[in-house]
């Protein structure tokens, strides 16, 4: 069995960007996230979500899928909820319904963080769906907006409502409250 720390991960992470083979190093994640201990400070289910990244930088969506479907299996704690990351992904592909039918699944259920609701806002905007991208980008403004505000969650939640506004300027929509706690 293999430990697998940040630093490692980033180093695999930067070999990606600096070579540009998405695909060598999907496949490495891959086999790490196949051999890793269960007290890894990496969980098997984030080094799937990352090998789903590095398959969508190679433009592999199936294969993205493929990965994202197995972080979700696997069940262990993720940055970005891997089923926001397989509906991006099967819109890359074309399969709008079950794209959606993920994300309703997870509208119910509310996702867990604030990096899930910037990603699906982000994807949704675009794919040019200016009004899903709103409604998700407001549900998490809503969600996180009264919480114990730590720098990091206060950084999150600026970026999730700077997105909430691009997407509503767009939208052609005037200045709301929400907006308005940009100028706090």
């Amino acid at each position: 069995m293999t430990r697998v720390t940040t630093a490692d991960l980033d180093r695999l992470e930067f070999r990606a960007v600096q070579s540009g083979d998405h695909v060598d190093v999907a496949q490495e994640l891959l086999d790490l996230a196949n051999s890793v201990d269960a007290d890894s400070e990496i969980s098997r289910a984030e080094l799937f979500v990352r090998a789903g990244e590095q398959w969508e930088m190679a433009q592999e969506y199936e294969r993205a899928s493929a990965a994202y479907q197995r972080a979700i299996d696997d069940g262990g704690v993720t940055i970005i909820d891997a089923r926001a990351l397989l509906a991006g992904a099967l819109l890359e592909l074309d399969l709008i319904d079950a794209a959606y039918g993920q994300l309703e699944h997870m509208r119910v259920e509310g996702p867990r963080n604030l990096p899930t609701y910037i990603h699906i806002a982000e994807t949704l905007q675009a794919h040019g769906d200016l009004e899903g991208a709103h409604s998700w980008a407001t549900l998490g403004v809503q969600r996180f907006r009264h919480q114990d505000v730590t720098p990091y969650i206060h950084d999150l939640l600026t970026e999730l409502l700077r997105s909430r506004f691009r997407i509503r300027m767009d939208l052609g929509l005037k200045e709301d409250a929400l907006d308005r706690l940009l100028d706090d």
